[in-house]
């Protein structure tokens, strides 16, 4: 869409300039100008909320962190989840960072939970990058 606007202003402008030259309308130049930065000026105060959004690394609006720790925490092996963090890494992709509490120590066991974790992330939450912090029964932090 924004390379579609640049082609028509610059259109705009071919036909400005051949209004100018055939009939001195020089008047044209200044009202193109004028339309022209309306149009950025517009465009720049509509993008200006979700921008300052994904700055502030807000969560995205579709994800409720609640619903996250619920579905997480209905996988097997999983005892509990806390220290959610989901936010917008741009306007297309979204990250989480979370400790999990799991009971099986064993590490190949882990890497199967976290492949189902990052699988469910995906499909439910359009989550696709996760930062998972495994942790054990009594010894998970204490945030």
């Amino acid at each position: 869409m924004h390379n579609l606007s640049d082609a028509l202003a610059s259109v705009a402008v071919i036909i400005a300039g051949t209004l100018i030259l055939l009939f001195q309308w020089y008047w044209v130049d200044a009202l193109l100008t004028l339309v022209i930065a309306g149009y950025v000026l517009y465009q720049g105060f509509s993008m200006l909320p979700e921008t300052i959004h994904i700055l502030m690394q807000g969560t995205p609006a579709h994800v409720s962190i609640d619903k996250v720790i619920l579905v997480l925490e209905s996988l097997e092996q999983v005892e509990s989840v806390h220290h959610v963090h989901v936010w917008q890494l741009d306007e297309h992709r979204n990250a989480l960072e979370a400790h999990v509490v799991v009971a099986d120590r064993n590490l190949m066991h882990i890497e199967v939970i976290k492949e189902r974790i990052r699988d469910r992330l995906k499909a439910e939450f359009d989550i696709a990058h996760s930062t998972l912090e495994i942790e054990i029964p009594k010894g998970e932090c204490k945030v």
